[in-house]
């Protein structure tokens, strides 16, 4: 038993209200990827952390680290963490709630006097919300990990033009450390990391549960710049047998491929199958049939297998359309991510946890990706945690509950306390 510990709740309270505050952009909170906002951020953690009286420090490519020591240094650590930028004009707890709740759960064990056996350290990493601001995926944690490619140094964020090299070393960081193939985590010095974060879905809050296990982070099969090429011509003078109609066309393609999508479900395949975008070409206009459009296809599933099955019917069904509405269709670069499982030992101890804290809780997948899935791709031993939340993420109202947080909080100082001890 571990007598009177608990996570601090109203300092992550207070911390909440302080980012909010200070990164509210007139619409939702902005904290964007190696700028001001993530910055200011990382700075508000390590105030808190010296606070504390914790070790503060932060590595090459400016992630920051909030230790509590442990009895034995040699010890593997435990790594408890998220990041705290943002999408534009996003959430105030996306990401921001793992920082925070690991903050809370080492301010929780100091005040009650306790050391854990091995050193139990908050990693707030950078840039999480890459895919916002530049196109490449965890470059923070994959950086600390020495998996981050040097070419990807290359990449420009979207707003600025910048280069990741460029903000990487206006924050302060030292792009040729991975150039070096530096790392400053791996599978030898890391018992395992744990990533608090709220659901981005409704799942739980639609089944009245707080908390949820995840069992694995998807992998993907997407296609960015989808094309379909038909013909323009008059609206009222074209008989529907001479028509080459772009939109008919990309739309029962989207329309057929949601119905074998929901084949899959009912025969227990599990994946997410989402035309993010689909528009009508500039020449467009009221009085046309449409000529062109453009759209994009995101297939997610943490077993890949899933996912190939989606594009070979979407393979099928570009053949059929296009020779009876005689069109063309033109898939572009195909981009693709792999799925990640969560480690067994990982689940089954924030099962414990949640069991003897007599938290409710579910295992589900994640549908979103995640830095977690970086650190299992390492070799990391890596969890997450899902606390239910309300209306999504990526948007202003996400309406996560203190109370939700709190009990979600509550499992990861169990596990942070116990986890190889």
């Amino acid at each position: 038993m571990i007598p009177n510990l608990a996570p601090d709740i109203a300092l992550a309270g207070r911390l909440f209200d302080e980012l909010r505050e200070r990164s509210f952009d007139g619409v939702g909170v902005t904290r964007e990827a190696y700028g001001p906002g993530e910055a200011m951020a990382h700075e508000v953690l390590r105030r808190e952390g010296e606070r504390l009286g914790l070790e503060v420090s932060s590595d090459f490519a400016r992630n920051l680290y909030v230790t509590l020591p442990g009895t034995n240094r040699a010890a593997k650590r435990v790594l408890l963490g998220s990041h705290l930028d943002s999408v534009p004009q996003g959430g105030n707890f996306d990401g921001a709630a793992g920082v925070l709740a690991g903050l809370a759960a080492l301010a929780g064990m100091r005040a009650a006097g306790f050391q854990p056996s091995h050193d139990v350290t908050v990693v707030a990493l950078r840039a999480e919300e890459a895919g916002a601001w530049f196109p490449t995926s965890y470059p923070g944690s994959r950086a600390a990990l020495g998996r981050l490619r040097p070419e990807e140094l290359t990449v420009r964020r979207r707003d600025n033009g910048h280069t990741l090299e460029d903000m990487l070393a206006a924050a302060g960081g030292d792009p040729e450390a991975i150039r070096r193939g530096a790392k400053v985590i791996g599978p030898e010095n890391t018992a395992a990391y744990l990533e608090l974060h709220i659901e981005q879905g409704p799942v739980l809050d639609a089944e009245a549960i707080p908390v949820g296990v995840v069992t694995g982070i998807p992998g993907s099969r997407r296609l960015r710049h989808g094309h379909v090429q038909g013909e323009y011509s008059h609206s009222g003078a074209v008989p529907r047998r001479f028509r080459r109609d772009a939109a008919i066309a990309a739309a029962e393609l989207a329309f057929r491929l949601d119905q074998f999508w929901g084949e899959l479900e009912r025969h227990g395949q599990t994946l997410v199958c989402t035309f993010c975008e689909l528009a009508t070409g500039s020449q467009a206009g009221f009085t046309k049939i449409a000529g062109e459009v453009d759209f994009s296809l995101d297939v997610r599933s943490i077993e890949r297998s899933r996912c190939d099955l989606v594009f070979d019917e979407l393979n099928r069904l570009i053949e059929e359309i296009s020779a009876h509405r005689g069109v063309t269709f033109r898939l572009g670069p195909e981009t693709s991510s792999l799925p990640a499982l969560m480690d067994g030992a990982v689940v089954a101890a924030l099962q414990n946890a949640a069991t003897a804290l007599n938290i409710t809780h579910r295992t589900m997948p994640s549908g979103g990706g995640h830095d977690a899935a970086a650190f299992a791709q390492a070799g990391v031993p890596a969890g997450m945690l899902f606390v239910r939340n309300q209306n999504g993420s990526h948007n202003p109202h996400e309406a996560m509950r203190m109370e939700d947080f709190a009990l979600a909080a509550a499992v990861l100082t169990r596990f942070a306390a116990t986890f190889g001890a």
